[in-house]
C-alpha cells in the first residue's frame, strides 16, 4: 500500500502560485526579529504570570473568590504587559511607519515621513538613564519643525544590544522601506 503523504515524488496541488504571505506589502511587519534581551524579559514575566495564576487557584480554593479575583487579575495585567513587550518595536507597511512603544504607538504614512537615516550618537542602553556611544534609526516628520528626530531604534536597545549586524540590517531594511514608499 503506497503512502503518498511520504513519498518526495507525488504531484504538487497548483497552490504554488499563491502569493506568500511576506509578500503582501499592506501588512504591518516588523523588519527584524525581537531581541534576546525583550524574549527573555517576557519569558521571565509570563513565568511570574504563572506562579501568580496558580496563587490565584489556591486562593479560591480557599473559597475566598474576592482576593482571587485580585490575585487573576494581577496575572493577567502581568501576561499582557509581557506580550505588550514584545511587540514593540518599529513595523513598516506599504501605508506607513509605525513605533509601537509599551504605552503608545504612534503611526506616520509615507508622505509624512521626512527623513529615516541612521547616525552615530549617545544611546540609552537597554531604555535606562545610562547612555554609551551607539548607533541610532532616527526618524524626521516632513513639516514639523518643533520637534526633532525622533530616535526608532538603537544598536544598545533590547532588540539589538550585542547585535550590531543585526541592527545594521533592521536599520538598512527601514531605510528601504521609506526610500521605495516615501515621497518623491
Amino acid at each position: 500500500m503506497p503512502l503518498p503523504f511520504l513519498t518526495a515524488d507525488r504531484v504538487f496541488e497548483a497552490a504554488d502560485d499563491a502569493p506568500l504571505p511576506y509578500e503582501d506589502r499592506d501588512r504591518w511587519r516588523r523588519p527584524y526579529r525581537p531581541g534576546p534581551w525583550r524574549i527573555m524579559v517576557a519569558a521571565l514575566a509570563l513565568l511570574l504570570a504563572s506562579f501568580v495564576l496558580f496563587a490565584a487557584v489556591i486562593i479560591a480554593a480557599t473559597a475566598q473568590l474576592a482576593s482571587a479575583a485580585v490575585v487573576f487579575g494581577l496575572a493577567l495585567l502581568v501576561i499582557v504587559a509581557a506580550l505588550r513587550l514584545l511587540r514593540m518595536g518599529v513595523w513598516v507597511s506599504a501605508r506607513g511607519l509605525r513605533h509601537v512603544g509599551f504605552l503608545t504607538t504612534r503611526t506616520a504614512s509615507w508622505e509624512q515621513v521626512g527623513s529615516v537615516r541612521t547616525v552615530q550618537q549617545p544611546v540609552r542602553w537597554l531604555n535606562l538613564p545610562r547612555t554609551v556611544q551607539g548607533q541610532a534609526l532616527l526618524f524626521g516628520r516632513r513639516g514639523r519643525d518643533d520637534t526633532g528626530p525622533v530616535s526608532l531604534m538603537t544598536t544598545h536597545n533590547a532588540d539589538f544590544l550585542g547585535r550590531a549586524e543585526a541592527f545594521d540590517r533592521a536599520a538598512d531594511s527601514v531605510e528601504a522601506w521609506a526610500e521605495e514608499y516615501g515621497p518623491r
